[in-house]
């Protein structure tokens, strides 16, 4: 099906160019007997290139192997083709009401030598025609070929690199957690065992994330919230936090683990080592057809964020990576000053929706 298929595709490709090709050579014999023959003429042009045409896609289909046979070895092909071809188009023409040219030079050969001498002539030339015509298609086909290879090598070491970046996403409060749930086991039986619910929430979510490509912002928040509950039990009254994101927005599509360092970033550089804690803020909406998520908090401020996005951490600078990687110019992000105190962390990426 698939030779059939590329026969077809072929055929529709080449068809104005065999027309013209036939109609000229049809013309040309014309011009060298009699105006009076040009139907017969066209008949017989056109009957032998659609004869040669035939036998070629035949063997194609037949043998579609010898596509693949270098140049030299066309000429081979051609000796089984064109003979065989001129012969049928010659009797396809006659059945079809033309002149049987063959059977008249069998009976005549003196007064039909110099139109056969002329056809034979154009058909050589015709053919080298069709010759530079079949290269020039295997060369366009080769470097589709390739060109479709790179791209793919191109998109199989993106899609390498991005699972690369994701599987960096390591949270670092993980230790942190830890470390508060052991003293909670002696102190707070009940709270040690909701932080430990809600890591094992979280730690599920983050690996099931960085198998996806994409996931929507509603499975992107599950994943925040969770980080935030584990965070609200760490510091207690020292964190506040709220979310402000439109139903419509839940179906949003975006790639996996991108909020989360934001909000990590905020709560590690911003919340944790001001003395009276802050607030965390998520807003996600539209801007300019682009969807627009930010994390406000209202920290230490604006240094401490930019020394770890141009530090040794993971969070800000993969995301940043990974915007470039995917959208290039479409996606960025941006750190800017949260007056009177705190970072305010963006992310612009274009909006695409799960379809339902």
């Amino acid at each position: 099906m698939r030779n059939i298929k590329i026969i077809i595709d072929k055929w529709r490709r080449d068809l104005p160019i065999l027309l013209l090709v036939n109609t000229l050579i049809a013309g040309l014999c014309t011009l060298v007997s009699d105006m009076s023959y040009l139907l017969d003429n066209l008949l017989i042009s056109h009957s032998i290139g659609f004869s040669i045409s035939v036998i070629n896609a035949l063997v194609f289909c037949q043998a579609p192997h010898l596509i693949e046979l270098p140049h030299k070895f066309l000429f081979l092909r051609l000796i089984f083709s064109i003979p065989l071809g001129v012969f049928c188009g010659f009797k396809l023409a006659s059945w079809m009401g033309a002149p049987d040219v063959l059977a008249y030079f069998l009976v005549n050969p003196n007064q039909q030598w110099r139109w056969l001498a002329t056809a034979a002539l154009l058909t050589t030339a015709a053919t080298g025609f069709f010759i530079v015509l079949y290269r020039a298609q295997t060369y366009r086909a080769q470097l589709a070929i390739e060109q479709q290879q790179l791209a793919e090598a191109k998109q199989s070491e993106l899609a390498a690199q991005l699972a690369l970046l994701q599987a960096q996403i390591e949270p670092h409060f993980l230790f942190n957690t830890l470390a508060n749930v052991r003293s909670l086991i002696t102190r707070d039986a009940a709270l040690a065992q909701t932080m430990l619910d809600h890591l094992n929430h979280y730690l599920r979510a983050s690996l099931s994330r960085t198998r996806k490509r994409q996931v929507t912002l509603a499975e992107e928040l599950d994943l925040v919230m969770a980080l935030l509950a584990i965070s609200q039990i760490r510091l207690g009254s020292r964190l506040r936090y709220q979310i402000d994101v439109p139903a419509d927005l839940h179906a949003a599509l975006l790639p996996p683990l991108l909020l989360q360092p934001l909000v990590e970033n905020a709560l590690e550089h911003g919340i944790e080592p001001a003395v009276e804690g802050g607030e965390v803020r998520i807003v996600v909406d539209i801007a300019e057809q682009l969807l627009r998520l930010r994390v406000y908090d209202t920290g230490l401020g604006l240094n401490a964020a930019a020394n770890q996005a141009s530090g040794d951490g993971v969070g800000l600078p993969n995301v940043r990576k990974r915007l470039e990687t995917l959208y290039g110019g479409q996606g960025r992000l941006a750190l800017y000053p949260n007056l009177p105190s705190g970072v305010i962390s963006e992310i612009v990426l274009p909006l695409s929706r799960l379809n339902h």
